[in-house]
């Protein structure tokens, strides 16, 4: 089912040469762009009106009011499982715990006696959350986006979630209920590329946001890229993936487990094991067939996941090949399940977040680790980080110097706007020491220093 990559024997190539070797898979984003761009202009000039259309459109249901009431949020909370709202209540724990510990703090750093720069952090001021809602529900997307932007201090907030048909054009009824338990009361019945626009322009319903956050299919990957520019983004996100290195120490069951647990998400997510170890290949082979048979989600997504071109078991010489292959790769979620694990996920540079072990599986961050699991995905993770308390920040520094620490300085000024041949810019600092004799004297350095 799932194909090989053999790349045994000869040096490994370098750089893009050997991301070309590696699966992936085909998100075309720039073709969608020009398929995104008409909603989102209709978003722009009609509004709620816009909104209400392609949500009978896309969605099936005609909308009476794109903005989901106070009282569903709660009714939604009051149906809640007990067991569904007791896993969604520490998830935001743990969630909290890492990411309140992210939150940077002022700095000033004195650089010459009456000269200093502060940087200060500031959250921006509005932020639309976005939740998926099409082939499954994902609640645990509401909590990795609102507690990191909450931990930031970010002011206003507010989510959208595709309308439902069979929920009266609601979101689906565990996203509201886990937007209760965060505090979230602004809540939008608005799915793929017309949430982003709505976020984007604002509608009479919904204040325009500084930024938009969340993953999404293809249609809101669009929508960012359209957008970018005018409002903040997290990322394009692209189909997740997993990436397994592993030698013979790991257990075949549990890797096998792993890349399905990926596969089930769509048929685009990619699965893929690096590993010096053939029995291990042929032993996860072996296990895939009556693990895929006891799930679900098998014809639509699983099957053709690990069967398409994003997927494959790549073997190598040895783990220090497969250090090279993954970080190549650069991975949304990296599992080490090697030999000193440890020391091994520490070499790792590229990969969105990293599991090491067997005992810390990628479902684990999916929704109980603490970690975020909104990540780079397609090979990003090599220049991007995944969401946090920073994604919600802006670094603004602040520079406060003397007449006498400027004047300290002065000449460095003026020689350096000279040579950039931008003299009004020495100018500028030549001004606030007219009438001085020594400043006057061709700027030279003052006497002692």
């Amino acid at each position: 089912m799932i194909s090989r990559i053999d790349l045994r024997g000869d040096a490994l190539p370098e750089g893009p040469a050997l991301r070309d070797l590696l699966p992936r898979a085909d998100f075309d984003v720039s073709a969608a762009l020009e398929k995104v761009r008409p909603i989102c202009e209709a978003v722009h000039h009609r509004g709620d009106a816009a909104l209400i259309d392609y949500a009978e459109k896309f969605d099936g249901v005609r909308l009476e009011s794109v903005r989901v009431p106070a009282e569903a949020l709660a009714d939604a909370l009051e149906g809640l499982d007990p067991a569904v709202r007791a896993a969604l209540e520490e998830s935001i724990r743990r969630t909290r715990l890492v990411h309140r510990a992210q939150r940077r703090t002022t700095h000033t750093t004195q650089v010459v006696p009456g000269g200093s720069v502060t940087e200060k952090w500031v959250p921006v001021g509005r932020v639309g959350l976005y939740a998926p809602g099409g082939r499954s529900v994902y609640p645990s997307s509401v909590i990795m986006n609102a507690v990191p932007a909450q931990e930031a201090g970010v002011p206003s907030m507010a989510l959208a979630s595709p309308a439902q048909k069979e929920f009266g054009g609601l979101p689906h009824p565990t996203i509201l209920a886990a937007c209760a338990l965060l505090g979230i009361d602004e809540v939008y019945a608005a799915g793929g590329a017309t949430a982003v626009a709505m976020f984007a322009h604002g509608t009479e319903s919904c204040p325009a946001a500084d930024m938009v956050t969340g993953p999404g299919n293809i249609w809101v990957a669009a929508a960012k890229r359209y957008f970018t520019g005018r409002i903040g983004i997290d990322a394009e996100a692209g189909p997740t993936e997993i990436a397994v290195l592993a030698d013979d120490t790991a257990d075949p069951a549990h890797i096998a487990a792993d890349l399905i647990s990926q596969a089930e998400h769509d048929p685009l997510a990619a699965a893929v094991l690096v590993t010096d170890s053939p029995a291990l290949a042929d032993a996860v082979d072996k296990e895939l067939e009556p693990q895929i048979a006891a799930t679900k989600h098998i014809d639509d997504r699983i099957v053709p996941a690990l069967s398409g071109r994003q997927s494959a078991i790549v073997l190598v010489d040895d783990i220090e090949a497969g250090l090279k292959v993954v970080d190549a790769y650069g991975a949304e979620h990296l599992e080490i399940q090697t030999a000193d694990a440890a020391a091994v996920a520490d070499r790792v540079r590229n990969a969105g977040a990293i599991f090491v072990g067997p005992w810390a599986p990628v479902s684990l961050g999916d929704y109980a680790a603490g970690s975020n699991h909104v990540l780079p995905t397609g090979g990003c993770a090599c220049h991007s980080s995944g969401l946090s308390v920073q994604s919600f920040l802006r670094g603004i520094h602040i520079v406060d110097y003397t007449k006498d620490a400027l004047a300290d300085v002065a000449h460095h000024v003026v020689t350096l706007a000279e040579a950039e041949d931008l003299p009004a810019h020495g100018a500028a600092v030549k001004a606030r020491f007219v009438g001085d004799e020594q400043m006057a004297r061709g700027w030279k350095v003052p006497e002692g220093k």
